[in-house]
């Protein structure tokens, strides 16, 4: 069976890769950081080069959480050089698309379909591709560029496993950052 065609102006969507997942201050750093960050900085000179739009997703915790807006956590992490024309959208929530404004972006994107990274994926990654998906969407995940922090039953890397093969199980498509990237 063939992986169905990515539409060339299908966005990608850099979900919550913010300084509080990386500095280690409140928790520490998610799985493989900077294996996601060079595969995620990868991926973004994919979609400049190929013409695709680039968003940023922004988690702001409540007052007091180290994603709170003006904490030090709370600012996209510098490392991934987002450009000054690239839009961060901001959510309270785990999925990106219950901010109207993000989804309406996506949707004048006019290609149907989004590519996805970024953290955690066992929370606002998972209810993100949910949520693309119940909006009528295609969903290619980077099945190494999402990252999460262990359990208490589970490692980082369990976590990610398991979720990669509950997207697929849900119809999202799974590719490799280097697959992509070498497309």
């Amino acid at each position: 069976m063939s992986e169905p065609a990515l539409p060339s102006s299908a966005p990608l969507v850099v979900i919550d890769l913010q300084t509080g997942m990386f500095d280690g201050v409140h928790e520490p750093p998610i799985h493989d950081a900077e294996g996601v960050v060079e595969r995620t900085k990868a991926l973004i000179e994919w979609a400049r080069r190929g013409g695709r739009k680039v968003a940023f997703i922004r988690h702001d915790g409540p007052a007091g959480d180290p994603l709170a807006p003006g904490e030090p956590g709370w600012p996209v992490w510098p490392a991934l050089g987002q450009a000054g024309d690239e839009p961060t959208f901001a959510k309270s929530v785990r999925d990106a698309f219950s901010n109207p404004a993000f989804a309406d972006w996506v949707a004048g994107q006019g290609a149907g379909a989004v590519v996805l990274a970024g953290a955690q994926t066992d929370f606002c990654v998972a209810a993100t591709v949910k949520g693309a998906m119940a909006r009528g969407l295609g969903v290619t995940v980077v099945k190494d560029a999402h990252s999460t922090l262990d359990s208490a039953s589970e490692t980082a890397g369990e976590i990610i496993a398991r979720h990669n093969a509950e997207f697929a199980g849900a119809g999202a498509t799974l590719v490799t950052a280097e697959a992509l990237v070498g497309r």
